[in-house]
C-alpha cells in the first residue's frame, strides 16, 4: 500500500454520507467522480423506491478535508471493501460516473476476489473499460482550465464560486486526476457480477464505440442510453433512475 493510502478503513461511518438505514431492502452505493466529494449526490433523492441511495465519502475532502489522499485505485478498493463489508448484508449495487466508475469496479472485484458479497451490477456510467484508460480530457487540461472547470461544475451545481475553495478544489482534483493516470490494467479480466453500462445520448467525453471494452469483462454486459450530457447525472433525472432499480426489480442469472 502506498506511504499516502487511506487509514481507518475499519470506520464504516467515515466512508458514508449517511448512516445507511436497517429497513433498506436494497442499497445503492455511489462513488464519487474525481475532485469531489459525496456532496455531488446532494440532488439525489435518498432513496429510489426501496432501494436506499448511499452515497461514498473520499478522504482528503469535504468533512474529511483532513485526511490523506486516498492513493491509488487500488488502495481505496482495499479500504473500502473492509469499510463496506457490515452494509453489504442485503443486495447491493455500485455506481460511478466517469473516474468514480473505476474505484466502483476495484471494489467489487477485490470483494469477489475474497468470497465476500458481491454487487447485483456495477454501473459504469460514461466510462471507458479499464483496460482502456486512462481516459479523461480533464488529463491534459492546464492549471487554469482546471481552475474553469472547477468554477463552471460549482455553479451548475448552484453553488457560489470562491476563489480559495476553488483553489482547494484544485489541489484535491490534481491528486485524483494522478490517480487516474496511474491506472490501467493491462487486459480484460472476467468477473463473476454484471456490468451495467450508460452512456449519456449528449456526451462528447465518451462515445458508445469507446464503452464496448466492458464486453470483455463479463457475460453479463448491459448498455443502456440515458438521454443528457455527460453532468446530467448530478440531478437525478427519472430515466436514470429507472435504470438503477431495474437490477433489483428481478433476479440477475450469473
Amino acid at each position: 500500500m502506498s506511504s499516502n493510502a487511506v487509514t481507518g478503513a475499519g470506520a464504516p461511518g467515515r466512508w458514508l454520507l449517511r448512516v445507511p438505514v436497517a429497513t433498506s431492502a436494497a442499497r445503492l452505493f455511489c462513488f464519487p467522480y474525481s475532485g469531489v466529494g459525496a456532496s455531488m449526490f446532494n440532488g439525489w433523492p435518498r432513496s429510489i423506491g426501496d432501494v436506499e441511495v448511499c452515497p461514498i465519502q473520499l478522504p482528503g475532502r469535504e468533512n474529511r478535508i483532513r485526511e490523506g489522499h486516498y492513493g491509488t485505485y487500488a488502495d481505496l478498493a482495499e479500504a473500502l471493501a473492509e469499510a463496506l463489508l457490515p452494509h453489504l448484508d442485503r443486495p447491493f449495487a455500485f455506481f460511478g460516473h466517469c473516474a468514480g466508475a473505476l474505484p466502483a469496479f476495484e471494489t467489487a472485484v477485490l470483494l469477489s476476489e475474497r468470497g465476500l458479497p458481491v454487487p447485483t451490477t456495477v454501473f459504469a456510467s460514461a466510462q471507458v473499460a479499464p483496460h482502456d484508460c486512462p481516459h479523461d480530457r480533464f488529463l491534459d487540461l492546464t492549471d487554469d482550465e482546471l481552475r474553469r472547470e472547477i468554477e463552471f461544475l460549482t455553479l451548475s451545481r448552484g453553488g457560489e464560486v470562491h476563489p480559495p475553495l476553488v483553489e482547494l478544489g484544485l489541489a484535491i482534483l490534481r491528486e485524483d486526476l494522478e490517480a487516474n493516470r496511474r491506472y490501467r490494467r493491462s487486459a480484460p479480466i472476467a468477473v463473476p457480477f454484471p456490468i451495467t453500462v450508460l452512456h449519456w445520448s449528449q456526451d462528447p467525453e465518451v462515445t458508445q464505440d469507446q464503452l464496448r471494452g466492458w464486453n470483455e469483462y463479463s457475460g453479463h454486459v448491459g448498455f443502456r442510453v440515458v438521454e443528457g450530457g455527460h453532468y446530467d447525472f448530478l440531478s437525478a433525472p427519472a430515466q436514470l433512475l429507472e435504470q438503477l432499480t431495474a437490477p433489483f426489480a428481478a433476479p440477475v442469472t450469473q
